[in-house]
């Protein structure tokens, strides 16, 4: 069977669209889960519990170095949730639960595009403010208003033992009324992660008004960074 193609801004892209090189840091934060689920209830899809009335939202900054999109920054607003059909709680739920994508600004005109019309990510142009140092930090913002900021400390390494196997994995994303399933896969290296560790920022735009109906900020579960991470995309595929 060919491989799919799709033509953005002129160029041609065969999936799956491939990411060579990026860095990653998160902070994972434990919600209401009825704030949560109001949230994302277009989307037709269940927040998981992780324990009764918590859902769980992780907030990321992605650098992308190398990639079939080029280079760019990333920030997203996951809302973790059930597979469609599946009610499930608690701990064990999280290894079949998946990632929904409420919000995703970036800062290049070519991967908004890609993202928007292969996958339906809800991508939205936006500026980047990193700082590198003692800490890692970063601010997004769009149109001269504020979205968020966060600022983490560092980890602690994890063996790459735990680390080294390739993961199928899979996100959700909604846009023209569909929520569609988007397979792909990861492999990572240089994982550093701890209790804690980063401090968030909101800002005065609707994004981080969204954000804080969810009781943010607050202190984080855990935080964490990856040094180097590949990934590949494959097409989305609209659920029944």
């Amino acid at each position: 069977m060919p491989e799919s193609q799709h033509t953005i801004a002129g160029t041609v892209l065969t999936m799956p669209v491939r990411v060579r090189k990026a860095d990653v840091h998160t902070a994972m934060f434990s919600v209401d889960a009825e704030a949560a689920q109001r949230l994302i209830d277009y989307s037709g899809l269940r927040v998981c519990q992780h324990r009764p009335g918590r859902a769980v939202v992780n907030l990321m900054l992605a650098r992308y170095i190398d990639g079939d999109l080029g280079q760019y920054h990333e920030f997203g607003t996951c809302v973790m949730v059930n597979p469609p059909g599946s009610a499930a709680s608690g701990w064990r739920a999280f290894k079949d639960a998946a990632a929904f994508i409420h919000h995703l600004p970036v800062d290049q005109s070519f991967t908004l595009e890609a993202g928007r019309t292969i996958w339906g990510f809800p991508k939205i142009m936006a500026d980047f403010t990193v700082r590198e140092g003692r800490t890692f930090g970063f601010d997004v913002s769009t149109e001269g208003s504020h979205i968020a900021g966060i600022d983490f400390r560092r980890g602690l390494p994890v063996p790459s033992m735990f680390t080294s196997r390739g993961q199928v994995l899979k996100t959700y994303t909604y846009a023209d009324g569909t929520t569609r399933e988007v397979p792909w896969e990861m492999k990572v290296s240089g994982l550093r992660g701890r209790l804690g560790g980063a401090t968030l920022r909101l800002g005065d735009h609707p994004y981080a008004k969204e954000l804080a109906s969810l009781g943010l900020p607050k202190r984080a579960m855990v935080s964490g960074s990856v040094a180097n991470v590949e990934m590949s995309f494959g097409d989305a595929h609209p659920l029944t």
